[in-house]
């Protein structure tokens, strides 16, 4: 999550707690949060109430000395949450949620391998385990916290659900949409039916070796055109992020201005909430000064550069398609007519050339093939415009679930040549 500097603790739990049950993340009684302010005071979820219509009012405020205020009573699980931070002082925000796929691994008591992105093992590192203990116990608090005291920062409880935590709130957050996400696409690459690829600790650190920030530049004052470029990339990287497509902490979205510039969206920012002033301009290999554009940069620089006709790209982790890039099963785009027109075909790109300066990534691109599988690290698809990149997104999502839909149903039987062959007479002239 993105907090605003002088946002207040209810406020911050409440917008939390409304995205973790927009998303089904958490169900009406499940789930609490809380952040411990300096002073020693601690605003957590109240006990028993709809999670789904909370209000700023019911937060509960927990004082350093136990006093307990507000019109509630703190969470059954605050045990977990105060000896946590017993054990470890410098975890202010502590999240804790029954998300579906976390709860799937609970059940097999396995933990999601963080080494199948180099994000996730960045934000997450590796994931602990504890056995089953009564829930709201002081007994489960200890082992929680036990678990946390040997290091790890995202814990699997056994039969239950899972525990994050961080420095502030929105560290534990991005760490708990991010460990779902991590989830989700392992089981999406079980179903998918492909052995599931895991990155080396030298390919994770491959991240270390990135094209760095680039120089920066002050821009003369946006036209027009410019302002209402950045409007529209913020709609669309904040639908995005509704869609699922993106989530807070992973997501790149940019869109040309000119031959020799772009808009990206920046570094650290959320992506549920970006304003047209986070958004970065970069021309000639400078960025705007005092901000620093997406990791990602180099690479759309260098697709701008080699393809004339490309308006926009995005970089994202649809969780489907994602699927895909950790492991070795191709994505067939001849599924329904949809699917070949819009996508067209699907190149792949080993792990490693996006760190470097984006040449080998665009070379992959061409007319015949606007969108690529990263492997372990998503997709990027390009387009003629905004729209265009964000449909292309959203259809090879789409495809990507009906293919693993469909082997609960049966063997995929896609389009035949001939019915190809008329859609590119049809659509694209060509003979």
């Amino acid at each position: 999550m993105h907090i605003q500097k002088y946002l207040h603790p209810r406020d911050e739990i409440l917008q939390a707690m409304e995205r973790i049950y927009r998303y089904r993340m958490t169900t009406t009684s499940g789930g609490n949060l809380s952040i411990r302010e300096a002073n020693g005071d601690v605003w957590i979820t109240p006990a028993r109430i709809d999670k789904g219509a909370l209000h700023r009012d019911d937060i509960v405020c927990v004082r350093s000395n136990g006093q307990v205020e507000g019109i509630r009573k703190p969470s059954s699980e605050l045990p977990i949450h105060q000896e946590i931070r017993r054990r470890r002082p410098t975890l202010a925000g502590v999240v804790h949620a029954h998300p579906v796929a976390l709860v799937a691994f609970s059940l097999v008591h396995e933990v999601p391998n963080t080494r199948v992105f180099h994000q996730a093992r960045r934000v997450c590192g590796e994931v602990g385990f504890v056995p089953y203990e009564l829930p709201g116990s002081e007994a489960l608090g200890r082992a929680v916290a036990a678990t946390f005291a040997q290091g790890y920062d995202c814990v699997i409880m056994e039969n239950h659900g899972m525990v994050t935590a961080g420095t502030t709130f929105q560290e534990a957050f991005h760490r708990f949409e991010t460990l779902e996400f991590t989830a989700k696409t392992l089981i999406k690459a079980r179903l998918l039916g492909g052995e599931v690829r895991f990155l080396s600790e030298d390919q994770v650190r491959l991240e270390e070796q990135r094209v760095g920030r680039p120089e920066e530049f002050t821009p003369h004052p946006p036209s027009s055109g410019e302002n209402e470029l950045r409007r529209r990339l913020c709609e669309f990287v904040r639908r995005a992020y509704r869609q699922r497509l993106f989530i807070s902490t992973q997501g790149s979205f940019s869109a040309r201005v000119s031959p020799t510039s772009f808009l990206i969206t920046p570094s650290g920012v959320d992506r549920a909430s970006i304003e047209t002033s986070d958004l970065v301009l970069v021309q000639h290999g400078l960025a705007e000064t005092g901000k620093q554009p997406s990791q990602e940069h180099a690479v759309h620089a260098s697709v701008y550069a080699q393809h004339p006709n490309v308006g926009s790209i995005i970089n994202a982790y649809p969780v489907n398609a994602t699927a895909f890039s950790v492991t070795g099963v191709p994505l067939d785009t001849r599924t329904i007519p949809e699917s070949y027109v819009v996508v067209r075909n699907v190149g792949r790109v080993p792990f490693g050339p996006q760190f470097e300066d984006g040449r080998e990534v665009a070379q992959a691109l061409g007319p015949k093939c606007p969108a690529l599988i990263m492997e372990n690290d998503g997709v990027l698809v390009t387009g003629s415009e905004i729209l265009e990149a964000f449909d292309r997104l959203e259809v090879l999502e789409s495809t990507a679930e009906a293919i693993i839909n469909c082997r609960a149903v049966g063997s995929m039987r896609p389009m035949s040549d001939a019915v190809t062959r008329d859609l590119d007479v049809a659509f694209f002239g060509e003979m």
